[in-house]
């Protein structure tokens, strides 16, 4: 367990918590487990899990409509996506499973159903800012690495210079939240008119999402 702990950087009060969030239904029904199995907490943390993703695809994306903002919560909330987690934390080794299941090893479905059972664990035994963490450090930030991989103020200077005389300019609109935590807004202007807004934790990658935004406007039109 203490493992577990390390690679989520939080140490739990109660282990308890997180021993139920490792207890597959299997196994609980073959030891008549008095704390039952992970499929209440798993109930809690799909819920936990959504609502984090969305508040933070709201603020982060704030030039995407809702299809695209629900679009992208599926793909970051879905299985593959918490069977990615759960294999970065090792959870396959750590879930106590009944012998039927033991001996096939901890399915894809269960994995992923861990890894939201022990998130509502880390929100019962620490409060929503300790499963908000860890959620952003193994979810939400690698959706923010990807989006940041791909180029888009190129893309976005190759679409307009189709046209040639045509002018881009990055403008800073916003800064909040402390210095170890910053969050920057920028919009990106097409000949002085404001085509695509979007944040993010620095300056190039608030840029990037803003040109993201205006690709997406340009194009649609």
């Amino acid at each position: 367990m203490e493992g577990l702990e390390a690679k989520l950087g939080y140490t739990f009060r109660d282990r308890t918590l997180l021993e139920n969030a490792l207890t597959h239904s299997s196994y609980a029904n073959e030891k008549h487990s008095p704390g039952g199995s992970n499929e209440r907490l798993e109930f809690l943390g799909d819920s936990i899990l959504g609502m984090v993703t969305a508040d933070w695809l709201y603020h982060v994306h704030p030039g995407e409509s809702e299809g695209e903002l629900t679009r992208t919560r599926a793909a970051l909330v879905c299985e593959d996506s918490l069977v990615e987690v759960a294999d970065l934390l090792g959870l396959g080794g750590y879930l106590r499973l009944g012998h039927g299941e033991a001996a096939v090893g901890a399915r894809p479905s269960s994995r992923a159903d861990a890894v939201e059972a022990v998130l509502a664990a880390v929100y019962l035994d620490g409060g929503l800012e300790e499963c908000r963490r860890i959620i952003r450090r193994f979810i939400l930030d690698r959706e923010t690495a990807h989006s940041a991989n791909r180029d888009y103020k190129t893309a976005l200077q190759e679409l307009v210079q189709r046209e040639s005389g045509r002018m881009l300019n990055y403008r800073l609109t916003g800064e909040s939240g402390p210095d170890h935590a910053k969050e920057f807004t920028v919009a990106v202007e097409l000949d002085g008119a404001v085509v695509g807004e979007g944040s993010g934790r620095s300056k190039k990658e608030a840029e990037q999402m803003a040109a993201k935004g205006a690709i997406r406007k340009l194009t649609e039109k």
